[in-house]
């Protein structure tokens, strides 16, 4: 369903890009999350894309404080892909990302990390060296 891929390791300053590639699903009518995780903390939500075309463009996107400027997010509807293009990147970025999407007939406005997200990639793992 969801198949992220493009992670791998880089030095601080670097740049990665990840791919989250959806099948099986209206990809239309979800959002994108991007969530990552290290060992022994709890999941973090990162970034947020609307793959919906009706919503305006301001209100399309959403980045949690610590990537704002650093991290986008976009997509190509017609291949069902979204990319999280990471720059700028620093050791405490390092985790395992994954992709997930949520209908977006549950959002309700404010933080998109907060909803139960119906299906989930496997992780790809990023790793920033000092």
């Amino acid at each position: 369903q969801l198949q992220a891929s493009g992670g791998g390791l880089v030095q601080a300053g670097g740049s990665l890009r990840l791919s989250c590639a959806a099948s099986g699903f209206t990809f239309d009518d979800h959002g994108i999350g991007w969530f990552r995780q290290v060992p022994g903390k709890e999941r973090e939500g990162v970034s947020w894309i609307s793959m919906s075309n009706s919503r305006m463009s301001n209100d399309r996107t959403y980045y949690t404080d610590s990537v704002k400027g650093r991290f986008t997010t976009s997509s190509d509807n017609a291949k069902k892909l979204v990319y999280l293009q990471m720059n700028g990147l620093k050791p405490e970025d390092t985790a395992v990302y994954y992709c997930s999407a949520v209908g977006l007939w549950k959002i309700r406005g404010g933080d998109p990390f907060r909803y139960e997200y119906d299906y989930w990639g496997q992780g790809t793992l990023v790793t920033v060296s000092s």
